[in-house]
């Protein structure tokens, strides 16, 4: 197949990449910058795009049958200041739109279109278990997620499959929310943050990459499906599991008002709770090679 990735340099697109060209399918990079557009040593091929402004090399997308649309600025990466929500925001709606808009118009679209969404998707829910039949949240992040999967509107429309997988905690030494807490756990500064009652519903990054395979190669899925382990733990089992994993004690909680001091509004999702579990992937099929937080942790490594 011939399949585009935006977001390609990110943890999971990355990890999509690789595991699309090791089976022989030819990728199409969208890139923000022109000059990294072309062929590439790896064997993919970069087109250039600009969200934000509406643009995307519509010829460099002739032919292709899939698209899987990743990016977005990182919803951790920093405090959120107003404009840095706005960034949030932005980078994920008016670049779903931009991508949604420029496939509808292609005398031969593709089959699929594979645009990520999130767990907030949910808001804060407690112990309660959610499933994709749930509704949306209320919350920033819920409102992000309910913009960001309507954005996707034009390529549904024009006829293209459109699935929005909802992706929780992805767990990777490698990059994201994993690439910060492994460091502090090796060294022995681990523990639960808050109370460490609150959910976090995790994902091995293979099992995120097989995922998204399996979205973009089975026909009778579309709309919202979960990316999360079958078994979603507590922040507190999470903590115990990487100590277990990388032989360190954990002994160092942080309290709730040290995160609010140090991570303002984002510190309502770091001590919230998304019981979220993968019913439609379930459903369908899908084998989880790491279904448990230890297998899990153990795979981030």
């Amino acid at each position: 197949m011939r399949i585009a990735v935006t977001g390609s340099t990110g943890l999971i697109g990355s990890a999509l990449v690789d595991s699309l060209l090791t089976d022989g399918h030819q990728v199409v990079r969208l890139v923000r910058h022109r000059s990294k557009t072309g062929a590439r040593p790896d064997g993919t091929t970069a087109i250039g795009w600009n969200p934000l402004l509406g643009q995307v090399d519509r010829a460099g997308l002739a032919g292709v049958d899939a698209v899987v649309h990743l990016a977005g600025a990182g919803v951790g990466d920093r405090r959120w200041s107003d404009a840095y929500k706005r960034d949030i925001r932005e980078s994920r709606v008016l670049g779903t739109e931009t991508l949604a808009a420029a496939l509808a118009g292609l005398d031969e679209p593709p089959k699929v279109f594979v645009s990520a969404s999130a767990v907030g998707y949910y808001g804060q829910t407690g112990d309660r278990v959610i499933d994709e039949s749930s509704p949306a949240g209320d919350d920033f992040l819920a409102e992000v997620c309910v913009e960001w999967e309507a954005a996707a509107g034009p390529a549904e429309r024009a006829g293209i499959r459109v699935v929005h997988p909802r992706t929780g905690l992805v767990l990777s030494a490698a990059g994201g929310a994993g690439g910060r807490l492994f460091p502090l756990f090796r060294l022995g500064l681990g523990g639960r943050l808050g109370d460490g009652r609150q959910y976090w519903s995790f994902i091995s990054l293979a099992d995120e990459v097989a995922a998204l395979r399996f979205l973009i190669d089975r026909e009778d899925l579309s709309g919202p499906v979960n990316l999360t382990a079958p078994e979603p733990v507590t922040n507190a089992e999470l903590t115990a599991a990487l100590g277990r994993v990388l032989h360190r004690p954990t002994p160092f909680p942080v309290p709730k008002a040290v995160l609010d001091a140090v991570l303002g509004e984002l510190a309502v999702e770091v001590v919230g709770s998304h019981r979220v579990v993968p019913g439609r992937l379930l459903d369908a099929g899908f084998r989880f090679e790491h279904p448990d937080v230890d297998s899990a942790a153990r795979a981030a490594l």
